[in-house]
This record gives C-alpha cells, sequence and structure tokens, in this order.
C-alpha cells in the first residue's frame, strides 16, 4: 500500500480525563505515517499538559493554542496548519480502534476520489449508554455496512463527526471547514453529499464514540434541535425543492409546526396534513389541516415527514410507495 500522509485533526477542551486514551489509541495504530494537529481551545484543566508529554516524544503530534474560540475555529486553524494528502477528524475523548486509519486510508486508494471513507461506529459510556444513542447507533451503522448514509440524509447527521477520511482535493471542493455554521458535521455531511462524495461501504467497528452528561453535544446551544431544523430544511430548499412540484408537509406535532412556521416566513406555499383526527379541519397559523390521503389527487408531491414513530414512519413510507412516490426524490424524513 501506498503511504500517503494523514492528517488528524483534533479541537481539544477540559478533557483531562479522557486524553490519554484518546492519543494513546492514535499512537498505536497499525498505519503509522500520520500527524496529529490538536488545537487547545482553551482548556482550563491539565489536558495540555496531557499532550505535552506526547508532543516531547514523538514529532508526529503537534498541538497549538486555538487563535480563535470554539470548534469550528480551532478546526479551521488545525486544518491550516496540516500537510497531509488525506483528512480526517478525531474527538478528544473517543478512541479510534487499531486498524481504523489503515482500513480507511486502503478504502479511499481503491476507490478513488470523489469518495468518503466511513467506518461503524460504537457507543460506550461509564454508566451505560441510552437507549436514544443504540438506536441511532443501529441506525447509523447500518447505512454505514452498505454505503447508502445520504438516502437519510434529512433524518439526522449519517456521517459521524469522528469517523471519516477524504482525500484533500475533495475537502477543499467541498469547502473544508470555513462555513461557520452550527452543528459543524452535520453541515459537513450536506456538502459532502451536495458535491456527490459517495460514501464507500464498510462493515468494521472503527470508532469508540464516548458518551458522558458534559459532552459538548450535549451542553451547548449550537448542537439544539433549532440548529438542526434550520440546516435541514436549507439544504432542503438548495438540494431538493422544485417550485414544479407541490410541497407538502406531513405532521403537526412540534417539528411539523417548526417546518411550517419556517416555510410561512419565507413565502413558501405548501398543504399540510397530517393522520391525526383531532386536528384534521383545524386552522394553524391559518393553513387547514387535511387528510393525508389528499395526496391521491395531488401530481408531483414532494412531502417533508415530520412524523417521529418509526411504526408510524413504516406505514408513511408503504403507503407512498403504494402510490408510486419515491423516497429522497418525492418524500423526506426529517426526523
Amino acid at each position: 500500500m501506498n503511504t500517503p500522509l494523514v492528517s488528524i485533526l483534533i479541537p481539544f477542551k477540559n478533557v483531562e480525563k479522557f486524553f490519554d486514551d484518546c492519543i494513546t489509541s492514535i499512537i498505536s495504530q497499525t498505519y503509522t505515517n500520520w500527524e496529529v494537529i490538536a488545537i487547545n481551545d482553551h482548556s482550563t484543566d491539565k489536558s495540555a499538559k496531557i499532550l505535552e508529554k506526547y508532543t516531547a516524544k514523538d514529532n508526529r503530534i503537534k498541538t497549538t493554542l486555538n487563535t480563535g474560540k470554539g470548534i469550528i475555529n480551532a478546526l479551521q486553524l488545525a486544518y491550516k496548519l496540516s500537510n497531509g494528502s488525506y483528512i480526517t477528524r478525531m474527538d478528544s475523548d473517543d478512541i479510534m480502534k487499531p486498524e481504523k486509519i489503515e482500513v480507511m486510508l486502503s478504502s479511499l486508494l481503491k476507490s478513488g476520489k470523489k469518495h468518503i471513507a466511513v467506518g461503524k461506529v460504537k457507543y460506550f459510556a461509564e454508566n451505560g449508554v441510552n437507549e436514544g444513542y443504540k438506536k441511532y447507533e443501529e441506525w447509523l451503522n447500518k447505512l454505514t455496512s452498505i454505503g447508502t448514509n445520504y438516502t437519510e440524509i434529512y433524518k439526522e447527521c449519517v456521517i459521524p463527526s469522528p469517523c471519516w477520511m477524504v482525500h484533500k482535493s475533495d475537502f477543499e471542493n467541498v469547502d473544508a471547514f470555513n462555513p461557520n455554521t452550527y452543528p459543524e458535521d452535520y453541515d459537513l455531511a450536506f456538502r459532502f453529499y451536495k458535491h456527490n462524495i459517495q460514501c464507500i461501504p464498510c462493515n468494521r467497528v472503527l470508532h469508540m464514540w464516548r458518551d458522558y452528561t458534559t459532552r459538548t453535544s450535549r451542553t451547548s446551544e449550537h448542537y439544539a434541535q433549532n440548529y438542526f431544523l434550520d440546516i435541514k430544511l436549507d439544504y432542503f430548499l438548495e438540494l431538493e425543492y422544485s417550485k414544479n412540484k407541490t410541497l407538502l408537509v406531513w405532521g403537526a406535532g412540534k417539528k411539523g409546526k417548526e417546518i411550517a412556521k419556517k416555510l410561512i416566513k419565507k413565502n413558501i406555499n405548501f398543504k399540510w396534513v397530517c393522520n391525526n383526527q383531532q386536528k384534521i379541519g383545524k386552522d394553524i397559523y391559518n393553513i387547514k389541516l387535511q387528510h393525508f390521503t389528499v395526496l391521491t389527487d395531488v401530481k408531483n408531491p414532494q412531502i417533508i415527514i415530520t412524523v417521529a414513530n418509526q411504526e408510524e414512519q413504516k406505514s408513511i413510507k408503504t403507503y407512498l410507495n403504494s402510490l408510486k412516490i419515491n423516497t429522497i426524490k418525492d418524500y423526506f424524513f426529517f426526523c
């Protein structure tokens, strides 16, 4: 196998409890031609001291202080300082499987440019992993195993932030870490999708994803649900929406109402449907809720589905397929 340099970009802040495990897992990689660019996002604990002992022993590990503030600024600086032909990101509280870099790089070398290497992930936590994360892990890994991640991109982030690798030129083409948009990992996934960077199927767990109560994705306002809805709708309108089709919103729960409000604010016309008998016929935001069966009379529909219940989602999918309305082309699950 060729031995190109792989740049591993790591923002870190106050992770003294986990940092040793993270760096040790990188040093233990079976593929050895890598560099770590670790950016200290103004830690107030011993994280920087922990890293110093590794930089003193291993010249592949480099670190500096974030000139800005926050994950995006740290990632931008890390990328600016990187030298690798292949780019990957790592979370400072997680653990790499020993073969992670080798497997992803090998996949990219075989598949060529315009591809992204991904891997299965495994959550772990001191007090056990909650059901929500278990379901997300199962859903994500099922997509990754066959490389169909983008088919459900409007549901959730389909490319895990610390478990991907791309060729540098492809990363440049999708605008790297330049957009100042949170959640930054979801925005990047959409940009990979937008530029048709194909996911390479992978059936191996390559990354151990640590969960704990003070993890940034749990505590930062930048990862609140309203940010996720904004990014989904913005990319939908840019990449999918057609004025030649009839737009419908299916579902009048909390997310359905948020989507409706955002569409109204943007002056985009839509029909609103559901199967809730208590809401059918009522006006919400001056739009009348209709029974979903009106779809049989709609030509060229384009549907945003905001129903979260998985059993109901299966029923909706079966119904739409019976009408020859196709996923990712004609209907999109937003949750």
